[in-house]
């Protein structure tokens, strides 16, 4: 391990006239917990091997000056977006800086100068400063690795496959709710990939349709935010704030194959008595399989993963699940950006034209058909007639 300490390498008189970007340090193991207490102008400290695009819009929407990784922003497992969207939202990110970083007292003023960081003249850790240049090549690098990694994703999905072969294809293990599912539409509620803006597009979708509201962990707070309640919220409960747990909603908890659920505890803690389903893979897989099984004539997702490259995105096996599971309820499933594409209203300049002449042709209409607006149109075309008569006497004398 690199040391905690060492003097950077100036003279004590030109120490302090380090001018780059910083600010207080908010360090934090997970991402998504740090992003919640994350303000503009803050340096994020992480450890976070392959940020994934859901971390990345996080931290850009938190707006850090810079973000320090201890761990290797992009491995070369797979080319993951995270790096990418940072660097180009102008986020100063440092790599690779190794776990001495994580000793940073939190709120601890640090400054960035290149690949170091600075604490009070001296250099506490240095790592690689990522450029739009060389995020492209080591993306470009990692992609050369992509088929390892979708022959790892296969064998967990077939293991997966295994695993819970019951749950799958008969629905073996799915608790019963008091939630009605049969024959309506459900609408499922990740915080994943642009969420909010899915979620905005739907609006139309769920006036019309009223649709059961399912929030996965932090997805309940999202459909809070949107001015909606959650009929249900499943999952592990390490991401839902208890606001979301108080509203009323159904509460699904997730737990492990073994009964161990660490989210049951925190739900019973605030008066409130889950659901407990144990399953093998992701909460939003759960979410799926239950208003699948109980009988949702459609189910549309909005910020769950969609493509392979996603699936990878997420970087753990547990996605395999995520993958059967669509190929389980695949029938039902719309994803949300397709529903928004449908409901989104287009209005050629043409058609605003004609409604316009329309509505002007009605209130003319309307006034003839009284006798002071009789009176006015010719008193108009009085007045026009003598304009007329007037420019014709200029041309004309």
């Amino acid at each position: 391990m690199r040391p905690l300490l060492r003097r950077a390498e100036r003279s004590p008189d030109t120490s302090a006239d380090v001018t780059g970007p910083g600010g207080p340090a908010r360090v934090g193991a997970r991402t998504k917990d740090l992003t919640k207490r994350l303000k503009p102008g803050d340096v994020a400290v992480i450890d976070h091997a392959d940020i994934d695009r859901v971390a990345a819009d996080a931290l850009v929407t938190a707006a850090p000056v810079a973000v320090l990784n201890a761990a290797r922003s992009t491995t070369g497992r797979y080319p993951n977006a995270g790096p990418d969207i940072l660097v180009q939202a102008g986020i100063v990110l440092v790599d690779d800086i190794g776990p001495e970083i994580m000793a940073v007292p939190d709120g601890t003023r640090v400054v960035i100068d290149g690949g170091d960081v600075v604490v009070d003249g001296a250099v506490v850790a240095s790592g690689k400063r990522q450029t739009p240049e060389t995020v492209t090549l080591e993306q470009a690098d990692a992609r050369v690795g992509l088929s390892d990694e979708i022959e790892r994703f296969a064998e967990n999905t077939l293991s997966y496959l295994r695993r819970e072969r019951d749950l799958l294809l008969d629905g073996v293990g799915v608790p019963d709710v008091r939630t009605g599912f049969e024959g309506r539409h459900v609408l499922i509620v990740v915080r994943g990939y642009h969420y909010r803006e899915d979620l905005a597009m739907l609006r139309s979708y769920i006036a019309e349709n009223r649709p059961v509201l399912v929030g996965v962990d932090g997805g309940a707070d999202a459909i809070l935010d949107a001015g909606l309640r959650p009929d249900m919220i499943v999952g592990d409960m390490d991401s839902v704030t208890d606001k979301a747990l108080a509203c009323g909603a159904e509460i699904v908890v997730h737990a492990y194959r073994d009964g161990n659920a660490p989210g049951l505890e925190r739900v019973r803690s605030l008066g409130v008595e889950p659901v407990v389903f144990p399953a093998t893979g992701t909460s939003e897989d759960i979410a799926m399989l239950l208003a699948d099984d109980k009988g949702a004539e459609l189910i549309v997702a909005v910020g769950t993963h969609a493509t392979l490259v996603e699936f990878l995105d997420k970087g753990r096996a547990g996605m395999a699940s995520t993958f059967l599971t669509r190929l389980r309820v695949g029938g039902k499933l719309v994803d949300a950006k397709g529903v928004s594409r449908l409901y989104r209203t287009r209005i050629s300049n043409l058609q605003l034209t004609l409604l316009s002449a329309a509505g002007v042709a009605a209130v003319i209409a309307a006034l003839w058909s009284t006798s002071a607006g009789q009176t006015a149109f010719g008193l108009v075309g009085a007045q026009i007639d003598d304009i007329v008569s007037w420019v014709g006497s200029l041309f004309g004398g």
